[in-house]
C-alpha cells in the first residue's frame, strides 16, 4: 500500500467501506455531538453522555464489530480490526474509545466469552455487546503492575461462594461500569481466580482513580472490603485467574499499538498543517529546511511502526504466535510514538506548549504508553527472552 495518513484499503473493499463509514461518523454526527456538550479529553462525563455513543455506535455497527456475526458483529480479522482501531485514535475525537466498545465494552468483554456460563452471558457479557451494560477489569494494584503476582487481593471461600477483599487501581472504564471482570489470589493457595464482581455489592466502593498525565477521567480504584459474591460469579475455573485477566495476551498487545499509530498519525498531521500554514521569516514554516527533516523522521518512524504492527496483526490472522514479533511492536510503536509527538511540539513551538492544545495533550498522552500495558523495559525482557530461549520457551 502506498504511504499516505489516509489509507483507502482499495484491496480490501470490505475494510474500504468500513473505513469509509467510520471515517463519516466520528467527523460528523459525533464530532458534533460532542461540540454541543462542549466536551475536552480533560472533561468529566458521566454514563449519560456515554450511552448515546454505544448505542449509535451499535446502530452503525462499529460497537462490536469484531464479534463473530452470532453476537451481532462482523467476525472482522485482526487486520481489519487494527486499521479501524487507528482510524478511531485518528480521529481526534474525545470519546473514541466508546465507538468499538474500548470503553467497557465489547472489546473488554469479548476476549472472555469463551469462558462464561450460560447464565453469565446472559446476565452479564450479552447486555455489554447489546450497549445495555458496561464493564472495566481489575487486574492491577498498586505494587503488582508489570509484576502481576505480587496482588496482595486475597478470594476466601465462604460457602459455596468466596469474600474478596484487596485494592485495585487504574480499572478502565470503571467510572461508568456496571461490573467488573476482577481477578484475585485465592486464599491459602498460589492460585488465581476471575470473579463477576456488580460493583453496587455491598463491601464493593467504586472511587476516583488518581488522575493520569493525560487528564483523563476514565479509572477508578475498585475497593473490597469483605464483598461477598456468589458461586455463580466465579469466572472460568480456579486458577484461570491470570489467563483471564491477561486475555488474549499476543493479539491484545498487538491491538493495543494501531490506537496508538492513530494518535500518532494525528499528531503528524496536526503538524503538517501548522508547518504549511505559520508564516515564518516572511514564508511557511514548512519552507526551512530543518523543518522538513523534522517531519520527513517523523512520517519514516510511522511507517516502519505501522509495517511492524500490521505484520505481526498479518501473521495472526495466518494462525501464527507472533509472540516476539508482538513485543517488538510494542516497544518500537510506544518508544518512536513519543519521538514523534515531541518533535511535533517542538515544531509547534510556543503553540505547542500550552495546556489544552491538542499536540500538546496527545504529547502527554503518548508518553504514558511506554509505561501501559507494560512498559518499554518489560517488552525489552521479554524479546531478549525469545531470542535466548528460541523454540525451548
Amino acid at each position: 500500500m502506498p504511504f499516505t495518513l489516509t489509507p483507502t484499503y482499495d484491496e480490501n473493499p470490505r475494510l474500504r467501506e468500513l473505513v469509509t463509514r467510520l471515517r463519516d461518523y466520528l467527523d460528523g454526527e459525533l464530532a458534533d455531538y460532542e461540540a454541543k456538550l462542549g466536551l475536552t479529553h480533560e472533561s468529566r462525563y458521566t454514563r449519560d453522555v456515554l450511552e448515546p455513543v454505544w448505542r449509535r455506535s451499535r446502530e452503525l455497527g462499529f460497537y462490536g464489530i469484531h464479534l463473530p456475526p452470532e453476537h451481532g458483529g462482523q467476525g472482522l480479522s485482526f487486520t481489519e480490526l487494527g486499521a479501524l482501531k487507528e482510524e478511531v485514535g485518528a480521529s481526534g475525537r474525545v470519546l473514541q474509545l466508546s465507538v468499538l466498545g474500548d470503553m467497557g465494552g465489547p472489546l473488554r468483554a469479548g476476549s472472555i466469552l469463551r469462558y462464561a456460563t450460560r447464565e453469565q452471558l446472559d446476565r452479564y457479557l450479552l447486555p455489554v455487546i447489546r450497549a445495555e451494560r458496561a464493564c472495566c477489569f481489575s487486574l492491577t494494584e498498586t505494587g503488582a503492575g508489570s509484576d502481576v503476582r505480587a496482588m496482595t487481593t486475597t478470594a476466601t471461600p465462604d460457602g459455596e461462594g468466596w469474600r474478596i477483599t484487596g485494592h485495585k487501581v487504574f480499572s478502565s472504564a470503571g467510572p461508568f461500569a456496571d461490573f467488573s471482570v476482577l481477578i484475585a489470589r485465592v486464599a491459602g493457595s498460589d492460585a488465581y481466580a476471575a470473579f463477576l464482581v456488580d460493583l453496587d455489592s455491598p463491601g464493593c466502593t467504586v472511587r476516583d482513580a488518581e488522575t493520569p498525565m493525560s487528564g483523563q477521567h476514565i479509572e477508578s480504584d475498585i475497593i473490597l472490603d469483605d464483598c461477598y459474591v456468589g458461586p455463580g460469579q466465579l469466572l472460568g475455573e480456579v486458577g484461570d485467574g491470570l489467563r483471564i485477566g491477561l486475555g488474549r495476551v499476543t493479539a491484545n498487545r498487538l491491538l493495543h499499538c494501531p490506537t496508538v499509530l492513530g494518535l500518532t498519525r494525528r499528531a503528524l498531521a496536526l503538524t503538517l498543517d501548522f508547518a504549511r500554514t505559520r508564516e515564518v521569516f516572511g514564508g511557511p514554516l514548512a519552507a526551512l529546511q530543518s523543518i522538513q527533516h523534522k517531519v520527513a523522521d517523523m512520517a519514516t518512524g510511522y511507517y516502519a511502526a505501522r509495517s511492524m504492527t500490521y505484520d505481526g496483526l498479518a501473521a495472526l490472522d495466518a494462525g501464527g504466535r507472533p509472540r516476539a514479533e508482538a513485543f517488538m511492536s510494542k516497544l518500537f510503536v510506544a518508544e518512536t510514538a513519543f519521538r514523534i509527538a515531541d518533535e511535533a511540539v517542538q515544531i509547534h513551538g510556543k503553540a505547542g506548549l500550552v495546556r489544552g492544545s491538542e499536540v500538546e495533550w496527545l504529547f502527554r498522552s503518548l508518553r504514558m504508553f511506554r509505561v501501559l500495558t507494560g512498559s518499554s523495559e518489560i517488552q525489552k525482557n521479554a524479546i531478549a527472552h525469545q531470542l535466548f530461549l528460541g523454540e525451548r520457551n
